[in-house]
């Protein structure tokens, strides 16, 4: 994955970047990312805030665990929650 691609993710993901260079996903909100390197392949889930730093990527869950990962090993990126966070889905047939 290259940085545009990462930015474009963020961007759609409504993630909001902090003075420590943290980019944090709105509340309520986590994404997956699947990594791979040498044939082998893991998924690093419910992280909640990214920061980049050259080729390395640093993901944190609300554990705040963190992942070290080398950004361009990163080959998908799932989000999860709420797509519009703060504003009110209207559902089909109830409203």
């Amino acid at each position: 994955m290259t940085g545009e691609h990462l930015e474009a993710i963020l961007k759609l993901a409504g993630a909001k970047t902090e003075k420590d260079g943290w980019s944090t996903l709105p509340e309520g909100n986590a994404m997956t990312l699947h990594v791979a390197h040498d044939g082998a392949s893991m998924t690093v889930s419910r992280i909640d805030a990214l920061k980049q730093d050259g080729e390395l990527l640093y993901a944190r869950n609300p554990r705040r665990e963190l992942f070290c990962l080398v950004r361009s090993d990163v080959f998908a990126v799932a989000l999860e929650g709420e797509s519009n966070a703060g504003k009110v889905a209207r559902r089909a047939g109830f409203g």
